[in-house]
């Protein structure tokens, strides 16, 4: 397969890279800072931001599968999220791109802040908030745009190993648990879910 991955310079994108060329895909790579990323003969390395229209062009032309695997340390940037979406919006429909677009934003935005726990309800309130305001209103922005979309909203995020065991969760359900989950398994549903996409059109929890 031919693959992107946006915002592939660290944390769920950068395990996301070195698992896609383990397993052959040919896979270009969008970061600001590409030089974190090991070179390979499968990997095209682009130095660009993912809020530019012509860097998103580039990077995810005739791809089977677009990956948008964006954090940020930055508390301040608590646009970037939906400025993300826009940006992809207007790449996609410029060019007529058709495949999907799986898009990483996190568990407690959009409907899913009413089923968290008792924890990261307060860690979102006091530290995280104003970047759950803007995933939600990114995933929101996907939507009800002409991409084929997919929300992937992970638990906490670790640095533990590669499990393949963790849990995928299609439905809000009552009493539900969202956990902790490594950066690795993460990376691991999305390349299966670009292999073979099962969730399209939806959004999907995911927990150790």
């Amino acid at each position: 397969m031919k693959i992107a991955i946006i915002g592939a310079g660290g944390g769920i994108g950068l395990q996301t890279v070195i698992q896609a060329l383990d397993k052959g895909h040919k896979t270009t790579a969008l970061s600001r800072d590409t030089s974190t990323i090991p070179n390979h003969k499968l990997l095209t390395k682009i130095n660009g931001s993912a809020t530019s229209v012509s860097d998103l062009k580039q990077t995810i032309k005739n791809k089977d599968a677009v990956l948008i695997t964006v954090g940020t340390k930055n508390k301040k940037n608590v646009t970037l999220f939906s400025e993300i979406a826009n940006a992809i919006i207007q790449a996609t429909d410029e060019m007529n791109f058709t495949s999907p677009v799986i898009t990483i934003t996190g568990f407690g935005s959009g409907k899913s802040s009413n089923y968290l726990n008792f924890f990261m309800r307060i860690a979102i309130k006091f530290f995280l908030k104003e970047q759950y305001i803007n995933k939600t209103l990114m995933e929101e922005l996907l939507a009800k745009s002409s991409i084929k979309w997919e929300i992937v909203r992970p638990g906490m995020l670790t640095n533990r190993t590669l499990t393949k065991s963790y849990k995928v969760l299609p439905e809000l359900e009552k009493g539900m648990k969202v956990n902790r989950i490594s950066r690795k398994d993460v990376a691991h549903f999305l390349l299966s879910e670009a292999e073979k996409p099962e969730f399209i059109h939806n959004y999907v929890a995911l927990t150790s």
